[in-house]
């Protein structure tokens, strides 16, 4: 029987995506064993993150100020918003450095089945931005699995009925990659999502 603390340590550490019970276990023996000012420097870091970090009251990102740099930021275009799933999937499009517009993270996709619906996702204040002016072109860069399809078709023929222009990540074979090993429905989303050279 593992003593309460430890007990409470691995409990905590299997929280976390695709750790079960022995990935938390060996986590938990590793720090205590071997690196204790490291689980000292991880719980103080968990701990200031959980209390000082916020969302944004404009895209509903990561922040620990009422607005995110990203938003305060005059360089960005103000005319263009891209509606991301996550905070994650928001880093994963700033880091091509290909798109230099403003954002607005769901923190979740439509998912009826869980009963997750627009309320959950915070559509109506997407809405409410997408429409307060300055926009001309809203870019769903939500994921490309069943719920995030459905997301992003819900999302666009709102904002299309308000009159504004939406456009959808496009999807196909991956650069670099040979069609060979290419699963089909990549193949054929590049087929249909094809453009002329």
């Amino acid at each position: 029987m593992a003593e309460p603390s430890l007990q409470a340590l691995t409990e905590a550490l299997r929280r976390l995506p695709g750790v079960g019970q022995k990935s938390a276990s060996r986590m938990a023996f590793h720090l205590l064993q071997h690196d204790r000012e490291g689980a000292r420097l991880l719980a103080r870091a968990l701990e200031q993150a959980a209390t000082q970090v916020r969302h944004c009251s404009l895209c509903h990102t990561f922040t620990e100020d009422e607005v995110c740099a990203t938003c305060r930021s005059p360089q960005r275009d103000r005319a263009k918003l891209c509606v991301v799933e996550t905070p994650a999937d928001q880093a994963a499009v700033e880091r091509t450095q290909a798109f230099n517009g403003l954002y607005f993270v769901l923190m979740g996709k439509l998912s009826p089945l869980d009963g997750i619906g627009p309320k959950d996702i915070g559509l109506a204040k997407l809405f409410d931005r997408a429409t307060a002016g300055e926009l001309q072109e809203v870019i769903l860069a939500t994921n490309f699995t069943a719920e995030g399809e459905a997301t992003a078709h819900v999302i666009g023929e709102a904002l299309k009925q308000r009159g504004l222009k939406v456009s959808r990540l496009a999807r196909g074979v991956p650069a670099g990659s040979e069609l060979e090993y290419v699963d089909l429905g990549t193949i054929a989303h590049a087929l249909v999502d094809r453009r002329m050279k």
